[in-house]
């Protein structure tokens, strides 16, 4: 159907011109192309054809003879529109674009090629011809392709280019970085702009959890946002199918409340087919169906979108080892420099004494033999520090070797207490150990020396760090069967090493069992030792099936280390204390 406007056109405009715009006998039509009309430099259409006319219900005559063209068919971006023309005008060159245009509750997105109409050489243009055709529309703010009949064979392969280029542009913008929130934020607006949605969302994907938590969502502003939150997999079965069969999947009856009254296309991102997120999107109701090379478009933007995740979060894998690795590297430079403070320490006064001696300072035979114990004195001191020092490298190769057996509780806590009671009272702390009140002997399973060296440090330790108050040794039967090295055994011991010393803070625990940390390298300096001394602990405990744990209120308020380990044989408490042991 082809109208004309009434009056001439412009003497301006060519001869050929005025022909073909004065005939309505259908020469638009005869030309094959779906949408042609002319236009003058205001805008105004001199002629009009269009093959879905009937569809949309516009009359040409109407758009051609009426002046009011904001009310009949008009560009959303009129000012733009109207650049573009005089553009086009003045460098008598064509130009190719998408642009929307709205017709009462249509807004009609037409692709088109408009070129000047050239007039006699000489004289100015003043008209152009605009050849193009539908790309989609949108009613009542809802994407749909056609809204009254189905789409032709032309409309589904125009709807499959747009789509493969979507593939391209999202693929494209992916690739261009590593950040994963840049990546998913990316992919759910091209979604959402380019294919005009009501909501895209993507959720990432743990195999460990039941429930998926929504981290970039694109939606139209009257809809409520889903951003941050979690959706269970089992409520939606098109997520649970989507993910277990790595396929796009329909859903024209979701469960989540947010999602009510709207159709969704569900597909889940994978690498290697391994699925490591789940994207879905909103499509309106009265949208035609999704072809099956659009579902197969749609596998490829998740395929693409898996392994862009898959490589991002393999990248900021690596860049948090680096960062680790660079930190081990720094803390094993401090920890060297400390403990090579604390070797040449010792070292320095066993020298500075010996040479003493060597050179006749003493006056008397009695400073000569204090000079021989304070060398002593730092001869053992260097002793622990390398004991330390090759312990650690021991456990670290796995070549720590442990004899492993029945071991007396009464002799070994009796050894301890004979060694660490003296430094105690030293330092005037009370000193306290407390055996379970049973009535037999007690044994534990474990290698005597290594509990002892255990003991040892971690009393040793809570002496070190208290100056005033005590240090009490406690221990409880813990009656829960344990298996260690395929051999049961009745229960754990638990002993409890408490001081009222200087404490730890509690944003600093956790560096106590670090290799090469230390909590504070002032306190190492000023109190001496390797800071290896929990870390040993904790391996040699765990190599005998049992498990050291630190406890501090905080700076100042005292420290607990308790540790367990297996017991021989069940002992037979006294009933005045059986009730306290623990189950």
């Amino acid at each position: 159907m082809s109208i004309t406007a009434n009056s001439d056109l412009p003497n301006l405009v060519s001869e050929n011109m005025e022909a073909i715009t004065s005939n309505t006998d259908g020469s638009w039509k005869n030309l094959g192309a779906e949408l042609v009309y002319t236009q003058d430099e205001a805008g105004r259409y001199l002629s009009f054809y269009w093959q879905h006319c009937p569809r949309f219900g516009l009359d040409p005559k109407q758009i051609v003879t009426d002046a009011k063209t904001d009310a009949v068919f008009t560009p959303v971006d009129k000012v733009a529109y109207l650049e573009r023309l005089q553009r086009i005008l003045t460098t008598l060159e064509p130009e190719r674009c998408q642009c929307w245009f709205s017709f009462h509750k249509h807004l009609i997105e037409l692709e088109l090629t408009i070129s000047p109409i050239l007039p006699t050489l000489g004289n100015p243009a003043i008209a152009v011809l605009a050849i193009g055709r539908l790309l989609q529309v949108r009613v009542s703010e809802t994407a749909v392709n056609v809204t009254a009949q189905p789409p032709t064979e032309l409309e589904l392969a125009l709807r499959s280019q747009q789509n493969q280029q979507l593939v391209t542009q999202i693929t494209r913008n992916i690739r261009r970085t590593l950040n994963l929130d840049i990546i998913w934020q990316q992919t759910v607006d091209g979604l959402g702009e380019l294919l005009q949605l009501k909501r895209s969302i993507i959720c990432p994907y743990q195999p460990s959890s039941k429930k998926l938590k929504v981290i970039a969502e694109y939606r139209q502003p009257e809809l409520g946002s889903m951003l941050g939150l979690e959706v269970d997999i089992a409520s939606e079965p098109a997520f649970a199918q989507a993910l277990a069969t790595l396929e796009p999947i329909l859903d024209e009856n979701p469960k989540h409340p947010l999602f009510k009254q709207e159709k969704i296309l569900v597909v889940a991102t994978c690498y290697q087919d391994q699925p490591n997120g789940l994207i879905a999107v909103s499509l309106c109701d009265n949208c035609y169906g999704v072809t099956a090379a659009e579902l197969e478009l749609a596998k490829e933007v998740a395929d693409q979108l898996g392994t862009a995740i898959a490589h991002a979060t393999l990248y900021k894998e690596l860049e948090a080892a680096s960062q680790q690795a660079e930190e081990a590297s720094r803390l094993k430079s401090e920890f060297l420099a400390n403990v090579s403070h604390e070797i040449r320490t010792p070292l320095n006064g066993m020298i500075g004494f010996l040479k003493l001696i060597l050179d006749g300072m003493a006056d008397d035979p009695e400073e000569q033999r204090q000079f021989l114990l304070e060398a002593h004195k730092s001869s053992l001191h260097l002793l622990d520090v390398i004991s330390d020092i090759l312990d650690f490298a021991k456990i670290e190769a796995g070549k720590m070797e442990l004899e492993l057996g029945a071991v007396s509780l009464e002799e070994l806590f009796s050894d301890v207490g004979n060694f660490m009671r003296l430094q105690a009272e030293q330092r005037r702390l009370s000193f306290r150990m407390h055996l379970p009140e049973t009535s037999d002997e007690i044994l534990v399973y474990g290698d005597y020396q290594r509990l002892k060296q255990v003991m040892l440090n971690l009393v040793g330790n809570a002496i070190k760090f208290t100056h005033e108050g005590g240090v009490t040794v406690n221990t409880d039967v813990v009656r829960k069967k344990v298996v260690f090295k395929d051999q049961e055994f009745p229960g754990m011991l638990r002993v409890r090493v408490a001081d009222t010393g200087i404490g730890v803070s509690l944003d600093k625990q956790d560096k106590l069992f670090q290799l090469f940390s230390q909590v504070d390298g002032s306190r190492t300096r000023q109190y001496g030792g390797t800071g290896l001394g929990l870390v040993i602990s904790q391996k040699l405990v765990e190599a005998m099936g049992g498990e050291v744990h630190f406890y501090s209120l905080g700076e100042g308020l005292g420290s607990t280390v308790t540790f367990t380990v297996p017991l021989y044989q069940q002992p037979v408490m006294v009933s005045s204390t059986e009730g306290n042991s623990q189950d």
